[in-house]
């Protein structure tokens, strides 16, 4: 018997002795979801003794707080309920309920019925469940799973753009996170049965790649380039970019004084720089070359490096890839409608004139004719619509770049796409800094993690402790070093806020960390053997407090998804995961102590009573047994989490 299907789900229920069938709610998702069997009955009971709306009841259901000590929590005031002492009401509805075999009797609280699952039931059910999914727990997409993200069968789509590096120029924190946050929130709508398209949007056209160029032509070496593409392009580019500060400061300086530019910018390395954009604009040879090759040598860099953060792109897009076609369009649609005006030159946006006020005036195409990053912005949107048809498109950008995409929005809408546009969404993040001072000199995503992976080596090194599971390897230190790097990076807080990345946190085996996070999946993979199957348990070495933590949090997994979906924070995961390493760590800590009160003399002293005691701190076969089911069980859930977030286990 499984509890794929409805049928099966009810069998297993029937045998804990719960009435069936489910009772049934448009929003419940009981064969994805095992809090929404508790929400349904809950619901249907709570509508029967307080003589309300069920659909009111249901959505009058909560989850507890963790500081609650609760499972669910019932809220009276939402249920319109009629009571002469509304301040008695919790009382008053309290003594209508009885316990039944998922829910234990409810405690008042103010204005909440707060509900505990029945320990008695709890473990058989939970376990049944996530033993018919394992690594599909949390998932859309079994089978009889009546997913909400699919019409007529086919999947719903979703482009996700994040990481997006400039070529030759360094990879910085921003990118970084957005590598890392973009990679989690794409796992994110798969888990949630979209089809995702990874995209990955180069920095590869227009002027900083002509400024490159004319770095090139004075600085290149194709001795150091066939050595080191992406370090050699990297250190041209901060030659030329030295050279060309006194120009930008002087071009800035006379544009804060309100004097033209155009003479400071028409000679010089900005007339260089500028040149060189315009040729690769027309085409001509030598430019398009030099820019196809350097456009190869990043892609390729890129892929293999990408790989050890196990990530992969769907596509390598870029400035440069975006259409004339879609280009012309979006000018000819904009003079059209009389959004577009020529202004010295250049042709711009007044949205300051059109509106909203706040985003100002922008060049979409310059005095040299080149074109500028928010027309090829706009641009893309049209070429990415018409070759995927998307559902959803997600920019995962820096809260730096908001202005710019609220200016792409608009665009789009003066050009009659209102609908389109409302299928964008900046998923912006706050700045991450300390990473120099962590890591030292890094300059490109390879540096970065070789760093963080040498600072773990020698951690693993120094460190005096016994870590099951773990060693010194080269292997361990890569997975611990990417592992520490990805949690410091998707952040314990939400993703708007900004933060410093602790000294130390990176590569400690303490607290609220990656290497954490291995360590308890390490210790607990210990306790596996070919007898851990939901077939040999005893359910009754279940039912302690210690035990039952750990089966409430696991059962919590497919809801803490939804959440992170829907907010778009893979922080709520990672904060998942380590409340359930912690409790996994009370049991770990537990069984130690026990362990440690059971080393006895083994008879010397001729049966003494420390041999009595150690003989009663044992757990019998049995309960080792359940409780290396249950490590089993939660260790899988841990893997789903860390799968979501890019973590690989360590064992």
């Amino acid at each position: 018997m499984t509890t794929y299907s409805i049928d099966g789900l009810e069998a297993l229920l029937g045998e804990l002795g719960v009435n069936v069938p489910i009772p049934s709610f448009i929003e419940s998702e009981v064969l994805r979801r095992p809090i929404d069997i508790y929400r349904s009955y809950l619901a249907d009971t709570a509508s029967k003794v307080l003589e309300c709306d069920a659909y009111l009841a249901y959505e009058a259901i909560q989850s507890a707080n963790i500081k609650d000590n609760s499972d669910l929590t019932l809220v009276l005031p939402k249920l319109k309920l009629r009571s002469d002492k509304p301040k008695d009401l919790a009382r008053e509805a309290f003594i209508k309920f009885s316990s039944t075999p998922l829910f234990q009797l409810p405690l008042p609280d103010g204005v909440h019925l707060r509900f505990v699952f029945s320990t008695s039931t709890l473990p058989r059910l939970i376990l049944s469940y996530i033993d018919d999914r394992m690594e599909q727990y949390g998932r859309v997409g079994l089978l009889g799973d009546q997913t909400k993200t699919s019409a007529n069968g086919i999947p719903k789509k979703a482009v996700i753009e994040f990481s997006s590096p400039n070529l030759a120029t360094e990879f910085n924190s921003s990118h970084l996170r957005s590598t890392i946050l973009g990679a989690q929130i794409a796992n994110l709508y798969e888990s949630a049965g979209w089809d995702v398209v990874r995209m990955n949007f180069l920095g590869d056209w227009g002027k900083e790649i002509g400024l490159l160029g004319v770095g090139w032509n004075k600085f290149g070496s194709e001795e150091a380039f066939q050595s080191n593409p992406m370090g050699h392009l990297y250190e041209v580019y901060e030659k030329i970019s030295e050279q060309f500060k006194p120009e930008k400061d002087a071009s800035r300086k006379a544009r804060d004084e309100g004097r033209g530019t155009a003479e400071i910018e028409g000679k010089g390395i900005f007339a260089e720089r500028d040149g060189f954009s315009k040729r690769m604009e027309d085409g001509e040879p030598d430019e398009v070359n030099f820019w196809k090759r350097i456009r190869d040598a990043t892609i390729a860099y890129y892929t293999d490096t990408y790989e050890r953060l196990n990530i992969k792109f769907d596509e390598f897009s870029g400035e440069s890839q975006v259409s004339p076609e879609s280009i012309a369009e979006v000018e000819s649609v904009l003079k059209e409608k009389g959004i577009y005006q020529e202004s010295d030159g250049s042709w711009i946006i007044d949205f300051s004139k059109h509106g909203p006020k706040s985003l100002g005036v922008s060049v979409l195409r310059g005095r040299t004719g080149s074109t500028s990053y928010l027309l090829r912005d706009i641009a893309a949107v049209l070429d990415r619509n018409k070759k995927y048809s998307f559902d959803k498109m997600v920019y995962v950008v820096a809260a730096d770049q908001d202005v710019h995409f609220q200016k792409v929005f608009q665009a789009l809408r003066y050009m009659g796409h209102d609908e389109l546009a409302t299928k964008l969404e900046h998923v912006s993040f706050g700045k991450v800094q300390g990473l120099s001072q962590q890591l030292g000199e890094v300059h490109l995503l390879s540096d970065i993690l070789d760093s963080s992976i040498k600072q773990m080596s020698e951690a693993l090194s120094s460190d005096q402790n016994d870590h099951p599971g773990i060693d010194n390897s080269d292997k361990s230190a890569e997975i611990l070093g990417i592992t520490s790097l990805i949690a410091q990076y998707c952040g314990s807080s939400k993703r708007t806020t900004g933060y410093n990345i602790g000294t130390k946190k990176l590569v400690s085996f303490e607290g609220e960390t990656g290497t954490t996070l291995q360590l308890c999946y390490a210790k607990i993979s210990e306790s596996d053997t070919d007898e851990a199957v939901l077939a040999n348990v005893d359910y009754t070495h279940l039912q302690d407090d210690l035990w039952t933590e750990v089966i409430r949090v696991i059962a919590q997994y497919p809801d803490v998804v939804d959440v992170a979906f829907r907010s778009h924070e893979p922080s709520a995961v990672l904060a998942y995961l380590f409340r359930l390493s912690e409790e996994l760590g009370n049991c770990l800590e537990e069984e130690e102590e026990e362990d440690d009160n059971g080393e006895g003399d083994n008879g010397e002293n001729g049966g003494s009573g420390n041999d009595n005691h150690a003989a009663d701190s044992r757990d019998p076969p049995e309960a080792i047994l359940a409780q290396a089911v249950l490590y089993k069980h939660a260790r899988q859930v841990l893997k789903n989490g860390m799968a979501i977030l890019g973590i690989t286990p360590v064992v």
